[in-house]
């Protein structure tokens, strides 16, 4: 068996730095990786806020009106609205007006929002009462038994769940979710 042929000294030199030079490209393919990742991760966090929508549900007692808006920056895609009289799932706003014992009058304007896109800033008239009596009897009646959540995703697919003040579940009025709740028909308000 013949023995291999040692390196002259003159090259082995050479060879020590096509390594260095070797590890240095890969260090530097790493940190150029690892810095385009990153960049990836913060625009992505940018495009987010900018398609950001942000529901508030409440009542407007000057239009006599359960109201919507989107105060974010995005459209609100709403996935799925619940009402609970009582802690009772309502399917519409017959057995919702039921429930409560209140009037609805046929010049109530009641709209759809499960399913429904808003707009950034566009408000949505949920229900309008024109009659002001009933209006305060539908406020009287429902302050402290009528609770709604709204669940809403933007269009990247991030969720929210808007809950009432006075919802019995420990939540925050509006908290991020990993994806809205599939409900049963029945829990589901269809107004």
């Amino acid at each position: 068996m013949s023995e291999p042929c040692p390196v002259p000294p003159q090259y082995a030199r050479r060879y020590r730095w096509d390594a260095i030079a070797a590890v240095v490209a890969s260090l530097i393919g790493l940190l150029a990786l690892l810095v385009s990742g990153y960049t990836a991760y913060v625009e992505r966090q940018q495009v987010r806020a900018q398609v950001w929508p942000y529901l508030l549900v409440g009542y407007s007692d000057t239009a006599q009106a359960v109201v919507v808006l989107n105060k974010g920056a995005g459209p609100a895609l709403v996935r799925s609205v619940q009402l609970l009289v009582d802690g009772k799932p309502q399917r519409d706003w017959e057995q919702l007006f039921t429930s409560i014992g209140a009037q609805g009058s046929d010049d109530s304007v009641k709209s759809t929002l499960n399913g429904n896109v808003l707009a950034p800033g566009e408000t949505l008239e949920f229900l309008h009462m024109p009659d002001r009596e009933l209006w305060q009897d539908f406020r009287t009646e429902s302050h402290s038994r009528l609770v709604m959540r709204v669940c809403y995703c933007s269009s990247l697919g991030d969720c929210w769940l808007n809950a009432d003040r006075d919802d019995p579940e420990p939540v925050a009025q509006v908290q991020p979710v990993d994806a809205c709740p599939h409900l049963a028909p029945e829990a589901m308000f269809d107004g």
